[in-house]
This record gives structure tokens, C-alpha cells and sequence, in this order.
């Protein structure tokens, strides 16, 4: 077994999301991804950082910005609470995802999607803007979801 393998073989997934990731398919394996992102995904598994900039805290919601220039990305973070993020800008992406899939998404500004877990799900992936302009989110997750939130530094 290679280490690539072993590395995720106990990967757990979550079971389902009300929304898929949205994308075209680039591959549903790990063959693609390099060891110093397999390392990344494993130092940051339990990362609820899910912007780059925390807007707004109260008892109910956290919300977020995630602004990359082209060709930055956002790295891998762990999503536990119900969300919902809108596009504030047009552009494009390329994500990895826990399981080994890696997509390529397109998103139009004003764009929403919306996720609820349940007990124990979970999403982990990175964001990289592969367009021309800035790619700039609003993320808000629900405090009240069915898990409880991660830590975060303020």
C-alpha cells in the first residue's frame, strides 16, 4: 500500500450535504494531489478557520470573507455547522475535497449555496481562484447547527 494510501484510508467523509459541490470532475482519487498537500490536509484537519477573515461573531452566527487574488488559495478547513456562502464576485476555482476528489467550479456573483450536517458530518477542502480577478465569499455557518463549533483564534 503506498503511503498516499495509508494516509487516507481511515479518511473519514461525510455522509451527505443538502447541496454536492457544484463542478466539473477532475478526479475522484488522490493520485493528483501532491505530499505537501496530502500534509496539509492532515495539519489542518480540524481547522474551523472557513474564511480568511472573520467579519462578525455573536451567540448564533460566525460570518466570514474569503478573498483570494488569482492564483492564491485558501487552505484546507474543516466545515462542521450548517452555512451558507454567496459569490460576491464572478470567477473560478479549484477544490479538494477530504475524500480525493478535486473539482474545478465556476460561480457567478450573487451566487448562494446551502449546507446542513448532520451529527458528525463534515466537509474538509481548500479553495484556489484559478480565474483573473479577485474571488471574494461571504460565508455565515449557524452556531445552533447540530455540531458543535470549532475552536478558533480570534
Amino acid at each position: 500500500m503506498s503511503e498516499r494510501s495509508r494516509a487516507h484510508r481511515n479518511a473519514p467523509i461525510a455522509s451527505s450535504l443538502d447541496l454536492p459541490l457544484a463542478g466539473e470532475l477532475i478526479a475522484s482519487d488522490f493520485a493528483s494531489w501532491t505530499d505537501e498537500l496530502i500534509e496539509e490536509f492532515r495539519v489542518h484537519a480540524q481547522d474551523g478557520h472557513v474564511g480568511s477573515r472573520l467579519l462578525s461573531e455573536n451567540p448564533r452566527v460566525r460570518v466570514w470573507e474569503i478573498r483570494l487574488a488569482p492564483g492564491e488559495r485558501w487552505h484546507a478547513h474543516r466545515h462542521v455547522l450548517d452555512y451558507f456562502w454567496t459569490a460576491i464576485t464572478s470567477g473560478r476555482s479549484i477544490q479538494h475535497t477530504h475524500d480525493g476528489t478535486t473539482r474545478a467550479v465556476e460561480y457567478e456573483a450573487g451566487e448562494t449555496r446551502h449546507f446542513r450536517f448532520a451529527h458528525g458530518e463534515f466537509l474538509l477542502h481548500d479553495i484556489e481562484n484559478v480565474g483573473e480577478a479577485d474571488l471574494v465569499f461571504t460565508t455565515v455557518e449557524h452556531l445552533d447547527s447540530e455540531n458543535s463549533p470549532l475552536p478558533i483564534d480570534s
